[in-house]
């Protein structure tokens, strides 16, 4: 998923600053894809730049100006052009935690157990809030209801798949000494 693209869809419901388009995508999208400030306020200048959108700042008394971003004709244009293209049919997980967990058999098997425990306890987090919020997309229209739904339903998943690696990871390491990694090769 381009960054541009997923801030010139926000930018149709209303202009925003870097800041609020930074929490809507966590909030949004965070189940499919990740971003940061160093993603976001390089794509908006790049993006003004080129047209795609305008940049106001609102003066403020007790702290910095706000840049305030609006999307432009030539932006709606673009976006409409890329929302119309056929789309990617890549189906791929990109979790860093995932590439990990693949390699624990060589390592301490007690903190791959603690790294398991740390996920359970994130996705336990972010359901909640998930599920605190879906109240408020369904406000919105049903195409980002139905995604945040698919993110509430793939959380449930992810959840559920690592309460059951957790288990067969503890059976697995039961009965028997648990490896810890030396950080030699051996």
């Amino acid at each position: 998923m381009s960054i541009k693209y997923a801030i010139l869809g926000l930018l149709q419901y209303k202009n925003m600053h870097g800041y609020r388009i930074k929490k809507l995508i966590e909030r949004d999208f965070g189940f499919m894809w990740t971003v940061n400030y160093g993603q976001i306020y390089p794509a908006l200048r790049s993006m003004h730049e080129d047209g795609l959108v305008t940049m106001s700042v609102e003066a403020k008394t007790n702290s910095p100006d706000r840049k305030l971003y609006a999307i432009t004709d030539k932006g709606r244009r673009e976006f409409l052009d890329w929302l119309g293209a056929e789309p990617e049919r890549r189906l791929f997980i990109r979790d860093p935690f995932l590439l990990r967990f693949t390699f624990f058999g060589q390592g301490d098997t007690q903190r791959s157990l603690e790294i398991v425990e740390e996920q359970i306890a994130f996705y336990r987090e972010q359901l909640e809030l998930r599920k605190k919020f879906l109240g408020a997309r369904g406000q919105r229209d049903i195409y980002v209801r139905l995604a945040s739904d698919l993110g509430l339903r793939f959380n449930e998943m992810i959840l559920e798949w690592l309460i059951q690696a957790r288990g067969e990871m503890q059976r697995e390491a039961g009965g028997r000494t648990l490896r810890v990694h030396g950080g030699g090769k051996g």
